[in-house]
C-alpha cells in the first residue's frame, strides 16, 4: 500500500498564510516546529512535513479505513530526503523528493525508492485537473482496470478481480499518482508484478 501527497510551492506561497498566529501549534508538534526553526528555509520545511503527513494519512487511511484531521498525530521524523511517520502504533517510511516547483512525499510500510509519476497540468480548473490526472492514471495501465473508490473514499485500482493500491494528488500545478508494486485482494498480498 501507498500514500502520497505533493505541494506546488508556487500555489503555497499565493494562498497559504502558515506564520499566522497559533497555526504552527495546530499543525506542528514542538519537535516539528524545532525542524522549521533551524531549517536553512522554513518555508520548504512546513511544506515538506505538511507533505510528510498528509502522504502518512493517506497510507493510514488504506489500511484503517477512516476519516479524521488530526495533523498534530502523524509526527514526523526528518532525516535527508527520508523519514518516519507515527500515528499511535502505525508507523511507516517516508521518501521526500524537492524540487523547485514542488515537493512530493511517498508514504509506505517499508522503505522503497519513489514511484510516483508527476504531471504538470495543462489545465487550471481543479476539476479538469482531477479528470486529467485520472486519465493518465488509467493510460498506465491495462484497459481492464477502473478506478474505484470505497465508501471513504479511498482510491484502488480494480478488474473486478485483483485490487491495485493507489494513490492521488494534486495542487496547483502539479499532480501525481503512484500504483502500489504489490496486487492485492483485501489486505492480502498475492504477486509483486510491476505496472
Amino acid at each position: 500500500m501507498v500514500g502520497n501527497d505533493l505541494v506546488d510551492l508556487n500555489e503555497a506561497g499565493r494562498t497559504s498564510n502558515w506564520q499566522r498566529p497559533r497555526y504552527m501549534d495546530k499543525i506542528f508538534t514542538s519537535n516539528e516546529q524545532g525542524y522549521i526553526k533551524d531549517a536553512e528555509n522554513s518555508f520548504r520545511m512546513v511544506w515538506r512535513l505538511w507533505s510528510m503527513k498528509e502522504a502518512a494519512y493517506k497510507l493510514y487511511t488504506q489500511i484503517y479505513p477512516s476519516r479524521f484531521y488530526n495533523p498534530l498525530g502523524f509526527e514526523c521524523e526528518v532525516t535527508d530526503q527520508s523519514g518516519w511517520v507515527k500515528f499511535k502504533d502505525f508507523l511507516c517510511y517516508v521518501e521526500t523528493k524537492e524540487t523547485l516547483q514542488y515537493i512530493l512525499s511517498e508514504a509506505r510500510l517499508n522503505p522503497q525508492s519513489l514511484g510516483s509519476t508527476i504531471i504538470k497540468f495543462r489545465c487550471t480548473g481543479q476539476r479538469e485537473q482531477s479528470e486529467e490526472l485520472k486519465a493518465r492514471l488509467l493510460h498506465g495501465v491495462d484497459d481492464s482496470y477502473q478506478l474505484k473508490r470505497n465508501k471513504m473514499g479511498v482510491p484502488s485500482l480494480t478488474n473486478g478481480e485483483q485490487l491495485l493500491s493507489v494513490s492521488l494528488t494534486h495542487h496547483g500545478s502539479y499532480g501525481a499518482f503512484v500504483i502500489d508494486h504489490c496486487f492485492r485482494n483485501g489486505n492480502e498480498s498475492i504477486g509483486n508484478e510491476a505496472v
